[in-house]
Formats: structure tokens, C-alpha cells, sequence
């Protein structure tokens, strides 16, 4: 167990589920509302329990856990 390690044992249900989630909160990072809905329609005719709910939430917290990058500065005099 390293000092700096992230992974926890709470697998999720449903890693498709997860999966999903994750490319939702990218697609809402990015502003892409076409993808957003694209991936509302696939959850709510994949979800068939609270589990898969969960699994998606939990993909969703995994991405938004990592902070945003800030991009390069280029041309800009200090």
C-alpha cells in the first residue's frame, strides 16, 4: 500500500454503468450538450436498478474528482 495511492475497494456494480457516467461528466466538462443527452438516453434505457444508478454517480465523481488543467500560457509578456 504506497502512501500516495487513490484506489479504494469499493468496485462498482456495473462498470459499463461507470464508464457511462464517466464520458457524461466529460461531455458536461466540455459543454458537449449533444453527447450529454446522447448519454441520458442510453442510461435511462440501460438502468434497471439503484445499482446501476450508483454506478453511474460513481463514475461521475471519479472524473470530477480530477481538477480541471489549466492550458499553457502562449504569447502573453509577463
Amino acid at each position: 500500500m504506497g502512501l500516495f495511492s487513490r484506489k479504494s475497494n469499493d468496485t462498482p456494480a456495473n462498470p459499463e454503468m461507470t464508464e457511462l457516467g464517466r464520458e457524461f461528466a466529460i461531455a458536461r466538462r466540455h459543454g458537449d450538450r449533444k453527447t450529454m443527452r446522447r448519454i441520458g438516453r442510453e442510461f435511462a434505457d440501460a438502468a434497471q436498478n439503484d445499482a446501476d444508478a450508483a454506478s453511474f454517480q460513481q463514475g461521475q465523481q471519479a472524473y470530477d474528482a480530477l481538477p480541471p488543467i489549466n492550458p499553457p500560457r502562449r504569447n502573453r509578456r509577463r
